[in-house]
């Protein structure tokens, strides 16, 4: 069986009756195949601070900056935060991607997958081009595709991430 990928018409829908939400939404946020999403005003830049060991505080190991626009230096690993605030419904996750303009600058961002059932802003890990690269409030930046599950998950998302507003460090339980 296809797996059935949710195309503008398909995102409208289900925007339209709040079976997804997207706060704030625009609609130049709903693309062909999926939404951009726009960076926040907050940024986590990684520090060298000793050895981080699982378990413990990693607050040491970022400063958080409030701003308009950041610049990300080469190789540089930074969490950045949507501006947008989504709610998914039990069916449908949704796979995030760089918008390939800023691929093709050289950023680059892991796999990372939004689970049936999240609700928030997105933090994101971004690593640094070979050289440095502005980034401004407001910018579309990620693309998001979303996928529908055959039936409702069993077990919607509802872990330590969920609710997140801001730039959200990792979470590690001992």
């Amino acid at each position: 069986m296809a797996v059935m990928i949710l195309g503008d018409r398909d995102l409208k829908y289900f925007i339209d009756r709040g079976l997804i939400k997207v706060e704030p939404f625009s609609e130049d946020t709903v693309r062909e195949n999926g939404l951009d999403l726009r960076v926040g005003k907050q940024i986590a830049r990684m520090v060298n601070a000793g050895v981080l060991r699982l378990g413990e505080d990693v607050s040491n190991f970022f400063k958080v900056e409030d701003g308009e626009e950041f610049v990300i230096n080469p190789s540089e690993h930074v969490l950045l935060t949507t501006q947008e605030y989504l709610e998914l419904p039990t069916d449908v996750m949704a796979f995030v991607n760089l918008r390939s303009s800023f691929a093709r600058l050289g950023l680059f961002i892991p796999p990372t997958i939004v689970d049936a059932g999240f609700k928030g802003e997105l933090t994101i890990e971004v690593v640094g081009s070979a050289f440095p690269v502005e980034l401004r409030a407001g910018t579309r930046f990620l693309h998001l595709v979303f996928a529908k599950t055959l039936t409702p998950i069993e077990r919607p998302y509802s872990g330590k991430y969920q609710g997140q507003r801001g730039v959200t460090l990792p979470k590690f339980v001992k």
